[in-house]
């Protein structure tokens, strides 16, 4: 079947945002198209490249950042403390699974989100759902409620300099191995996770003498003083992906450059709607939610138009059940797969499955809910004799109380007192850093 990069007008859509002037929203279209890339064509390949690795169980994937990025929240500051973050992650992992850590950030990017209901009723007042700052504002106002083209204009000049950064801190000396022990952030520092953290930060500062006494240092081995770092998103807004959408002069193949990789949400993978049909032509590494809805025959097809080669590195599937539910609808899923042939990366999204409302109102997540799902996921690798690839998560380097539990022991009563998210509950520092170990110490009998 012929594709553009417009192909996707022709097939239903979902999670769009009506806009109430066409014409201002084309003229933003039009402005975006000749804006420069986020990312190369060449990144995008050397992600595919590692992700290879990953699904061939040589390496690790980490994802990991913001459930939506804000307008309001964007500070320099924020980006460098969840990078460091997943850097503390990435090197635990590293450390005990002894295997390459592919590191991918929900960051320069991540602003649409799909809703459950097109609108919201306050006091009888009735106004669109928010749908992230590229698409409205998060006030309940018919102003800010009121989808507005030029948001996405906004969020493109934000990627780009949230983009920059993140490079500048890859490869200008913050995610240099002699600064391990820096990577700490303060309010972490008294934690049973921050300890421990530490008792491996000192080997690691042992192990770096010992190289350096034999010759390995950072001027003749990069891999000590920097870092590659990727950049994805829900590819759910299709009018910003297509308008960044351009054709690598290389190689004559379509590249979404406004990330590395993009998913396709669980609410978007209709195997005849206007996600599936975008992502199916463009050349970046895609992401595919799969949920306990999620069935046999939607699966098997969806794989097929997604990486109709088979190729390893192509295709991610996100695995998001809930604690609850992934042992009864998992394993299903993985032996199709196992049995079918196909080459793709499993990863585990232990987030989306596990959300629940306080007794307070507040939405949140119960980190040991979180890590239960993480476990299991294992397991039932374990079990089928298949690689449970990485792990996909909502997490950010500020003091947030938005999950409960953790060592810090959050509790319902405390969500109150540093709630941040423009929508779902985040991990902070210190509940990301268990997720870390809890990975690690399921990665150990992997190596042997």
């Amino acid at each position: 079947m012929t594709w553009s990069p417009s192909s996707w007008r022709d097939k239903p859509v979902r999670q769009m945002p009506t806009y109430p002037d066409a014409a201002a929203l084309a003229a933003v279209e039009s402005r975006l198209r000749t804006r420069p890339p986020m990312v190369f064509a060449g990144e995008a390949r050397q992600l595919r490249a590692e992700l290879a690795e990953v699904a061939n169980g040589n390496a690790f994937l980490l994802q990991g950042g913001d459930c939506a990025e804000s307008f309001h929240e964007f500070h320099a500051d924020q980006i460098r403390d969840t990078f460091r973050v997943l850097l503390q992650m990435a090197v635990v992992l590293t450390f005990g699974g002894q295997r390459k850590v592919v590191k991918i950030g929900r960051m320069g990017g991540q602003f649409a989100k799909p809703r459950s209901a097109d609108t919201e009723t306050i006091d009888g007042v009735e106004l669109p759902s928010y749908r992230g700052d590229i698409i409205n504002g998060i006030d309940f106002t018919e102003a800010d409620r009121t989808p507005d083209p030029e948001r996405m204009y906004k969020a493109y000049e934000q990627s780009v300099a949230t983009v920059n950064l993140l490079r500048a801190f890859a490869q200008g000396g913050l995610a240099d191995l002699h600064q391990v022990h820096g990577w700490n952030l303060g309010f972490i520092d008294k934690t049973p996770n921050a300890e421990r953290y530490q008792h491996m930060a000192d080997h690691i500062d042992e192990t770096l003498s010992f190289m350096s006494a034999c010759g390995i240092n950072p001027d003749n081995t990069p891999q000590i003083r920097e870092t590659s770092f990727y950049t994805s998103h829900e590819g759910l807004l299709l009018p910003y992906e297509e308008a960044f959408t351009r054709q690598d002069s290389l190689t004559d193949q379509w590249y979404d450059t406004s990330a590395h990789m993009i998913w396709i949400g669980d609410r978007t993978r209709q195997p005849d709607g206007a996600h599936v049909e975008f992502a199916r032509g463009i050349h970046n590494p895609i992401g595919l939610k799969v949920g306990p809805s999620t069935s046999d025959e939607d699966l098997i097809q969806l794989i097929n138009i997604l990486n109709p080669h088979n190729e390893p590195g192509r295709l991610n599937l996100i695995v998001r059940m809930g604690a609850e539910k992934i042992a009864a609808h998992f394993p299903r899923l993985l032996r199709l797969v196992k049995q079918e042939g196909f080459n793709v990366v499993w990863s585990s999204d232990p987030m989306h499955g596990n959300t629940i409302k306080a007794g307070n109102g507040y939405k949140t997540r119960r980190v040991d809910a979180i890590l239960s799902e993480v476990k299991q996921f294992f397991q039932i690798h374990q079990a089928e004799g298949t690689h449970a690839g990485g792990v996909h998560f909502e997490m950010t380097g500020r003091n947030v109380t938005e999950c409960v539990g953790g060592s810090f022991d959050i509790r319902e009563a405390d969500l109150a007192d540093r709630y941040h998210t423009h929508c779902d509950p985040r991990l902070n520092a210190d509940q990301a850093l268990e997720l870390a170990f809890l990975l690690a110490d399921e990665l150990k009998p992997l190596r042997r």
